[in-house]
């Protein structure tokens, strides 16, 4: 299981912009659906689901261009896409998002879609430290909701087919087998987010080399 409670604490103006960016996003969450868990998710997965892709196309064109290899980046964020993406299908069949959310969808998944783009032509890792800040959010919710339902607030009903055969569960899995392993992707989504940012920031700051080669020679 993934550690569910890391937190990366603001190294830098970067970092601190990303995580005001989040808080602010994460108050306009929590004001519009409180605690309706499953139509936050439907809503907000839709958001998720569009960094890794962005980021993913940003990269493969920067890559064709100056005839680079990528490291291995367009693949983890393609495949991040593509997980929140299932996240957003599973929901779906879970919380039957009515008329009006589906106009928010529409409408945030084109606004969020121009965001991200710009920021991450300006900047890739505060562009990665959003994500990292975002999917951290997405644990606490997803904590919470996971609470709801052990406390029997919020029925634990049966784990939507689509659910079960794309995370190989077991067939009697539950609503809260399924919440587990999605509060699982996010954390995952959150490291690599934030590893990301981490290697941009040394890149960008060649003093953070030294000073971290300094620390594993004190260690020796």
């Amino acid at each position: 299981m993934e550690n569910i409670t890391r937190h990366h604490k603001p190294q830098n103006l970067s970092d601190r912009v990303a995580l005001k960016f989040t808080k602010f996003l994460r108050l306009l969450a929590d004001t519009f659906f409180k605690k309706k868990y499953g139509h936050r998710a439907v809503v907000l997965e839709t958001v998720a689901a569009v960094p890794g892709m962005v980021a993913g196309m940003l990269l493969h064109l920067k890559s064709l261009r100056k005839m680079q290899d990528d490291r291995g980046w367009i693949k983890i964020l393609l495949d991040e896409a593509e997980n929140e993406r299932m996240h957003l299908m599973t929901f779906i069949q879970i919380a039957k998002p009515t008329f009006i959310e589906r106009i928010i969808i529409m409408m945030a998944q084109f606004i969020f879609i121009l965001m991200y783009l710009i920021i991450y032509l300006l900047s890739q890792r505060t562009a990665h430290r959003i994500v990292g800040y975002f999917e951290e959010e997405a644990v606490i919710s997803y904590t919470e909701y996971l609470k709801e339902i052990e406390e029997g607030k919020i029925e634990n009903i049966k784990a939507p087919e689509i659910a079960i055969n794309y995370w190989n569960l077991p067939l009697n899995s539950k609503l809260k087998d399924v919440v587990k392993v999605i509060r699982d992707d996010e954390a995952g989504h959150r490291d690599v987010n934030h590893s990301f940012a981490n290697i941009l920031n040394i890149k960008k700051n060649p003093r953070v080399i030294k000073e971290q080669e300094i620390k594993e020679k004190e260690k020796i």
